[in-house]
């Protein structure tokens, strides 16, 4: 299967293989959520998949550099981000606040990606207990089909790196409000040497992202040298992941002030100070891309991502972040407007 290198060919194929993919296996995983015996977990596990869907439509995406083994990566990656997404409602609803069950939930993402690895008590440190298996089945599901990847083994170390920036910045921006600042300062004082300059918060926006993950899910779908993966790495981390995931709390401005929880962009002293630095984001992921295999779907998919951000209806409501928006599809070229108009199309159907 030719990977598409076009705006309207991608858009083809993710409408017409990718989305009907990705629905089906989060179906499958929504009826098991529905069976989940504790009310609170179950609750957290539907809503998860009902809010966040396009999360995995749009890390299901990766599916398409894998060739005939593109349904298998899109299992293995909805499953992951339903992971991703359910611990995140469970740590956002946390009374607890508690960073040994903030640890303990997110070993499961590091599970995930250790075929073989027996799934443990991921809820050893909270009241809610009975899941009815619904997080050991997603951890398996992802060991199942990465274990038969020929390419997974060389990928599997930088995999878990990656996991590693996430759940650490998972469990950090959910403890304590008063904690949470100097926890994620610290951490980055001792990764500041693994990234160019950058600051504590943009760092910590690299490092909230599942794409690098993804990518190299789809890759270790043939045999990998570990040269690529050097590659593939230095690829999405941490320019690519940083972009996706600023944009991310972009959006969210408004609905984070209201609920007065922690968004990376509101550190920067200015508007303009912020759009400089995305751009700056923007433009380093483009030279990233460069040096990446099928750089021209990598280029497409970055410019989607920010055409998909800016078309959604947070932004389209609140007439601030739309002048904003604008600045950014401008610096994202015409490919970037093409997705946004799609999207917002797509978006009112």
């Amino acid at each position: 299967m030719k990977v598409p290198t076009k705006p309207w060919t991608l858009l083809y194929k993710i409408q017409q293989e990718v989305i009907p993919d990705a629905h089906h296996y989060l179906n499958e995983w929504r009826e098991k959520a529905n069976k989940i015996p504790n009310e609170e977990l179950r609750k957290q596990a539907l809503s998860s998949i009902k809010e966040k869907t396009f999360h995995c439509e749009g890390g299901a995406v990766y599916g398409l550099l894998a060739g005939k083994e593109c349904r298998n990566i899109i299992r293995f990656i909805v499953a992951y981000q339903t992971i991703s997404d359910y611990l995140d409602n469970l740590c956002d609803r946390s009374t607890s606040l508690d960073e040994r069950d903030f640890r303990m939930l997110h070993q499961s993402m590091h599970h995930a990606l250790t075929p073989r690895k027996e799934p443990e008590n991921y809820y050893q440190y909270r009241n809610e207990q009975d899941d009815g298996g619904y997080l050991a089945s997603l951890v398996l599901t992802c060991q199942n089909v990465l274990e038969k990847l020929p390419g997974f083994q060389n990928a599997q170390n930088a995999m878990h790196q990656l996991a590693g920036y996430y759940c650490d910045l998972q469990v950090f921006k959910h403890v304590e409000k008063n904690k949470r600042v100097e926890l994620l300062e610290n951490w980055f004082e001792r990764h500041k040497h693994e990234v160019p300059a950058m600051t504590w918060y943009e760092f910590s926006a690299c490092a909230g992202s599942t794409l690098g993950i993804f990518c190299f899910a789809a890759y270790a779908s043939y045999r990998l040298k570990e040269e690529e993966v050097s590659v593939l790495k230095n690829g999405y981390f941490p320019w690519i992941q940083g972009l996706h995931i600023m944009l991310d709390y972009f959006i969210d401005q408004q609905e984070d002030r209201e609920e007065d929880d922690l968004n990376f962009v509101f550190y920067y002293e200015n508007e303009e100070k912020m759009v400089e630095r995305i751009r700056y984001f923007k433009e380093k992921a483009e030279e990233s891309i460069r040096s990446l295999p099928d750089c021209k779907f990598h280029q497409l998919i970055n410019k989607g991502l920010i055409a998909i951000y800016l078309a959604d209806k947070k932004v389209q409501e609140d007439k601030d972040l739309k002048r904003t928006a604008k600045r950014f599809i401008r610096f994202g070229g015409l490919p970037t407007l093409f997705f946004y108009l799609n999207s917002w199309v797509y978006r009112q159907a």
